[in-house]
């Protein structure tokens, strides 16, 4: 099957857009530009429990900037939606579900039969 290059390109770039946007807003919640901490000890303290929902947010939007940049990469490269492991194409299902994916369902299986990473 052949894919459309561009607009898998234009995907890839939409997604780490919108996750760098929300990665700007969870910044700004960190820093409490929206929510100042005050005199209310109580109040900054929920406050401050937040920011470590904030931080495991803005890590995971990190992460998969990252994995969606080598995706494109990959892309560029001609490597895109082949297997890393196995060499064999990655389903199109799957691709579309997690275009930043690296391995086919059958080498993710594999690996989390084993206990190793699912989509590394």
């Amino acid at each position: 099957m052949t894919r459309d290059l561009d607009a898998i390109r234009d995907r890839l770039r939409t997604k780490v857009a919108e996750i760098l946007e929300r990665n700007a807003e969870v910044e700004g919640d960190r820093r409490h530009e929206r929510t100042p901490l005050g005199s209310d000890w109580q109040e900054n303290a929920i406050l401050l429990e937040n920011d470590d929902v904030l931080d495991a947010l803005d890590a995971d939007g990190r992460s998969r900037v990252a994995q969606l940049r080598a995706a494109l990469a990959r892309l560029d490269a001609g490597t895109y939606g082949r297997c890393a492991r196995c060499d064999e194409p990655i389903a199109d299902d799957r691709l579309d579900a997690l275009p930043e994916v690296t391995i086919c369902i059958a080498c993710a299986r594999a690996a989390e039969t084993a206990g190793g990473p699912q989509r590394r």
